[in-house]
This record gives structure tokens, C-alpha cells and sequence, in this order.
């Protein structure tokens, strides 16, 4: 499985942006997909979790600002960012967990700054 994410990029504070994780297959198989991101000098934390029954989990930071969601058909995970921080700064990355194997792609970054 290879996953890559897309999306990055700098943004005002109190912009948007759109993340994309897309699978190299069917995230059918998936049994959980999450968000992670890495703060400069901070460690990673998940910020979005996606199950295959449609659950949906967030970190407090980010409730009711960002949505996580998928398109089955285009084998895609994505992180809808909203009333974005200079807080929100960070790398974010997307992981699959697919029985016992984690999959992660590679990191995006976000820098929100004025």
C-alpha cells in the first residue's frame, strides 16, 4: 500500500485548505485512517481518525474546524481545514491501518502565517 498526501501550502489565518491522502489501492480494506501532524519541536500527534464504519474522532484543537472524509471511488482520504491557526502549523501526514500493518505516506506541509 502507498499512500500520498497533498495539499500543503501556506495560508492565512482564518483560511482553508484541503488535504489529500490518496491510496495506491481500494480503501475499501481499511480498517482505520488517520491524520497525524508534527508541530516544529513538538511530537506527533493525531489530529483526524476515519473508520471503515464511518466513525469519525478528532483532537480537541481541532473539533469543529477541520473534517475528515473519504471518496471510495477515488481511493482518497481527505482533510478539510477550516478557520485555520498559526497553531495549525505543522507537517501532516496520513497513515491506513490495515489489520496488523500501518501504512504512512508522506508529509505535507502546512504554514499558516500572515
Amino acid at each position: 500500500v502507498q499512500l500520498q498526501a497533498s495539499g500543503g501550502g501556506l495560508v492565512q489565518p482564518g483560511g482553508s485548505l484541503r488535504l489529500s491522502c490518496v491510496a495506491s489501492g481500494s480503501i475499501f480494506r481499511f480498517n482505520v485512517m488517520n491524520w497525524y501532524r508534527q508541530a516544529p519541536g513538538k511530537q506527533l500527534a493525531l489530529v483526524a481518525q476515519l473508520t471503515s464504519g464511518g466513525s469519525t474522532t478528532y483532537a480537541d484543537s481541532v473539533k469543529g474546524r477541520f473534517t475528515i472524509s473519504r471518496d471510495n471511488a477515488k481511493n482518497t482520504v481527505y482533510l478539510q481545514m477550516n478557520s485555520l491557526k498559526p497553531e495549525d502549523t505543522a507537517v501532516y501526514s496520513c497513515n491506513a491501518v490495515v489489520g496488523r500493518s500501518i501504512f504512512w505516506g508522506q508529509g505535507t506541509l502546512v504554514t499558516v502565517s500572515s
